[in-house]
């Protein structure tokens, strides 16, 4: 009776995880060892190199997320991006998105220090978009599990910018 019960205890949280999760227009893909958690079901640029090129080639603005594994901010930030179905379908749709675990030679991807986690907007002209940040003054470009509307609403910055400037 028990081991009934567990059976289908088991199943139905198996079946219930199913759903809800964000699934592609072209289907479900294979998870991407590149998405490091942060959303299995996208595609992840594996380079800043590559993900400018994509940028430029699909005319879609680059998302940056800078993070470390061992980082408890982060680790919260990825739970809560992941779990998200609106930012995963944005991100799917209208972005080359890429996640970093070590920082760039690059010091436009750091203009006021590296931390982590930052997110950062690159348009297809290859124009890191300082302009666009979070709510901290001391972290301009730091978002917190809480900040999700405020990363929507800069999501759409990124995307009308690029409209409205190209």
């Amino acid at each position: 009776m028990i081991k009934a019960l567990l059976s289908a205890l088991l199943v139905l949280v198996a079946v219930s995880s199913a759903f809800g999760k964000y699934i592609p227009k072209t289907g479900k893909r294979i998870p991407q060892t590149l998405s490091r958690g942060w959303g299995d079901q996208l595609i992840w640029a594996q380079t800043y190199e590559e993900g400018l090129y994509w940028s430029r080639s699909r005319n879609k603005p680059l998302m940056i997320v800078f993070h470390l594994a061992d980082c408890p901010h982060s680790a919260a930030l990825k739970k809560v991006i992941a779990e998200d179905n609106d930012i995963q379908k944005r991100l799917d749709e209208d972005f080359i998105i890429l996640n970093l675990m070590y920082e760039t030679t690059d010091k436009h991807l750091s203009p006021d220090g590296q931390y982590v986690p930052r997110i950062l907007f690159v348009d297809p002209s290859m124009t890191v978009r300082a302009d666009i940040n979070g709510r901290y003054r001391n972290r301009l470009y730091a978002y917190e599990p809480a900040d999700l509307t405020l990363l929507k609403t800069n999501m759409d910055a990124a995307k009308k910018l690029l409209k409205s400037e190209l």
